[in-house]
This record gives C-alpha cells, structure tokens and sequence, in this order.
C-alpha cells in the first residue's frame, strides 16, 4: 500500500506544480490523451492481473495528473459533487449531479453485500441445497437459473454473491473460471429487463423512461442464458460434480437468513424510493449487528476490489465523451463491447441525455455486455472478491467464450424478433423536494 501511495504522489506533483499553467490539451493521432491513458490502465489491469489494483490507482493518478495540467476546464471538486451547492442537491429534485452518488452508492453497494454474503454462508442454507439440486449437470444450471432470476427484483451484486457463496459450498470450492463468469453473465442479464434489476436501467426509469420500454430487453437476456448457462454448466460438471447429499449435522441459523432477507428487503426499497439502494443495504446490517454477530473481517477482504473498481469508475467518468455516435442498433451493439471494459453507467448518463435509443435493447447491451471481461460490471469484480483467480482477462475469456458469443447471438435474436423501436425522452421540469412532499 505505501508503494501505492508513492507512485501516487509522484504522478500528481507535476500537476499540482504546474496546475495554474494550463496549455493547450495535447492529442495523439487526433485521440486526446485522456483516452489513451485510460486504454494503457484497461492493458495493465489485463496483464499484471496479480496488482489490479495497484495499476488502477495509478492510472487514476496518471489521468488525474493530465486533467490538472493541460485542461483548464476540469474541476475535480465540480467533477465529484456537481456545479451546484450540496444545500442546492438536498432542496431539488436533480440530485445526480456530480459523481459522488454514484461512487458512494457502489461503495456500499460492495462491501454490504461482502457481509450479506458471509452471512448466508453462515446461515449454512447453501449447505442444505444440494438436497433440492439435482447432482447431475442439471444442478449448476438451475444455480444459474436462480441467479437470473433473484437478479430480476434484486441488485445484480446481489444476486452473484448469493449465487457464488453457493458454488463455493456445493462444489467444494472447485469452481470453474467459465461457470464464475455464467453467474457474473446470468446477473446482468436477469437485470437487464427489469428498471430495479440494474443500475442503467433504474437510472433510465428515473429520466422517465416507463417500466414497459425496456421488459423487451428479456427477449434478448433470455436467449444469451440459454446459450452460456449449459455450456457453462458442463464446464463446471466436468470440473467439479455438485454435493450428491447435504453436509451431514447442519442446522439452518434462522437468525441469519431473516438477517439476509432484511438487506435484501432494505436493498429493494431504498432503490425504489430514493435510487440509493446502499442505504437500505446498510440500515439492515448495522441494526441487524445489534442482534445477530458480524464477521467484520469480510470488509478487508472487500475493500481492495471496492476501490479498483472506484478506481476505474472515476476514471471512465473523467474521458471527454460529450457525445455517442449516432442512436441506431448499430451503435447500440457496439456499446455492449464498449461497456466490458468502460463503465456503463457514464454510457448510459450519455445514452439518455442523447435520446433516440430503444432503450430495452440499450438496456440489454450495456447491462450484460460488461460480463464478457471480469472488471466489466460490479458483479464481475464483487466475484473476483470471492475467487481470485478470476482476477485474469486471459483466462475468463478463454473459459468464459461462450458468454461474448452469447451476447451476439440474444441481440440478434432481439432485433429480428422485436425490432429496433427508438424512443425520445419527455424530459420532466426539476420540482424542489419540498414541493413534492406538499403534493
């Protein structure tokens, strides 16, 4: 760590020396350099995937550094709590601007559902599944049918830490890189579709984009499952077979899943209330500590993977991406590649500030393109927490093939069978929050 905190500084000191000398921004083959510095941290996570987040701290660093020097314009206190004053973003309605919702939220987000998946572990209910799962191929495919569908009215963090604090019971810890990357995939899938299943969907609900405009992104969630979920299955078979019977002498600790179901409950409604999930996840486990032992040592090894992907988030929002190209399904497609290794919640901000987008078909693209890489969604890098050796870009496509493949194949399912069906946005007037509770 203080390795880190010493690259850090030496990167940031030529910006604060020469912060008041702004030049001209520098591009390279008309790239701007930002994009560039961004593109060398994505490299360096893929090869030195032992010091992800050693890399990642120091590409924040690097950029950050570029920003202070050569653009004039950027502000990094502006950048992180908005242009308005934080009285201002209490008394109105338009509370997202700024970055610092966002990180706060996936903070919490992280490290809660770290301690609500140790409590289901203790809760030993993963230890009583095999007696429902059938012991054959069949068993991880229906674990993954579960993700999916928990995924729907849940977090997809959520929903693969449960659906990973199962495997590690039900096949001993012998979990295959391509299953990890079937449950980061059926996660964002089983969000995609449905405006509490995602954070790009939920913010696209917010902005007034009404529940039923992206339930046709199932179409396409649906048939990417049924082409990764078997295959990844027989991976994980082949690998390691599912527990024939329950661990003899378990005894289901009551406590602990009513505690578990509380984070859950929590989670759900604090997203649909106030679009701040983390808060409902944090209530539960801090009342909860009250009457139920928590393993607080969780949250060390959670930390480390939280700040990486931090780290990675505010660098995506500092690129100079004023516009996407043109809305077609096209565009849409390719932002589904673009969204494994750049955030897509800064995508999606875009998307819906552009308009013109079928926005199911978006949904599905931005939402379970970024399972194709491990850092590519939240799901992905809460798993790594779990099972380092999928900290690996190499080996998660090499075993994870089928998940790009599936990908392909359920968005030109969604398009032949749906179609392409833009859909501008009724933007609403922003009404001061003391009005609204008047009303």
């Amino acid at each position: 760590m203080k390795k880190i905190l010493v690259a850090c500084v030496l990167i940031l000191l030529p910006a604060w020396l020469f912060a008041g000398n702004p030049v001209q921004i520098p591009a390279l083959f008309n790239i701007r350099l930002e994009f560039i510095l961004f593109g060398l941290t994505l490299i360096g996570v893929a090869l030195f995937h032992k010091h992800t987040l050693m890399v990642a701290l120091i590409g924040l660093a690097a950029i950050l550094a570029f920003k202070f020097i050569f653009d004039p314009g950027f502000n990094l206190l502006e950048h992180l709590f908005g242009h308005n004053s934080f009285k201002d973003q209490i008394l109105h309605s338009d509370m997202r601007q700024g970055e610092w919702t966002i990180l706060l939220n996936l903070l919490g987000l992280l490290l809660g559902f770290a301690l609500l998946s140790r409590h289901f572990e203790e809760s030993e209910v993963p230890d009583w599944l095999p007696k429902l799962l059938p012991d054959n191929w069949k068993g991880p495919l229906i674990l993954l049918c579960m993700v999916f569908v928990l995924s729907s009215f849940l977090d997809n963090i959520a929903a693969a830490m449960i659906g990973g604090t199962i495997a590690i019971v039900v096949f001993k810890g012998r979990v295959h890189i391509g299953y990890l990357a079937g449950i980061v995939a059926a996660s964002n899938a089983g969000g995609s579709g449905s405006v509490i299943g995602d954070t790009t969907t939920t913010m696209m609900w917010i902005s007034g984009v009404p529940a039923i405009n992206v339930l046709h992104g199932y179409i396409a969630a649906i048939t990417a499952f049924a082409c990764f979920a078997v295959i990844a299955s027989l991976q994980q078979h082949k690998t390691q077979r599912i527990q024939e019977d329950p661990t003899r002498g378990y005894k289901i600790r009551w406590n602990k899943l009513i505690l578990v179901l509380c984070i859950l409950i929590g989670t759900i409604l604090t997203n649909i209330l106030f679009d701040f999930p983390a808060l409902g996840v944090w209530i539960a486990i801090l009342v909860g500590a009250i009457f139920v032992r928590t393993d607080w040592h969780e949250l060390r090894n959670a930390l480390p993977g939280s700040i990486f992907l931090l780290s990675l988030v505010t660098c995506a929002s500092m690129m100079p991406v004023d516009q996407l190209p043109h809305a077609s399904w096209q565009s849409a497609f390719t932002l589904g590649f673009v969204s494994s290794v750049f955030d897509n919640i800064p995508l999606t901000k875009l998307a819906l500030e552009q308009g013109g987008y079928d926005w199911g078909m978006l949904a599905y693209a931005v939402g379970f393109g970024g399972s194709m890489i491990w850092f590519g969604s939240s799901a992905g890098v809460a798993i790594s927490n779990k099972f380092h050796e999928a900290k690996s870009v190499a080996k998660w496509l090499a075993n994870g093939w089928h998940v790009a493949i599936a990908y392909v194949v359920g968005f030109m399912v969604l398009l032949a069978v749906y179609g392409w069906h833009p859909e501008e946005i009724v933007k609403k007037e922003s009404v001061p929050a003391t009005e609204q509770v008047v009303r």
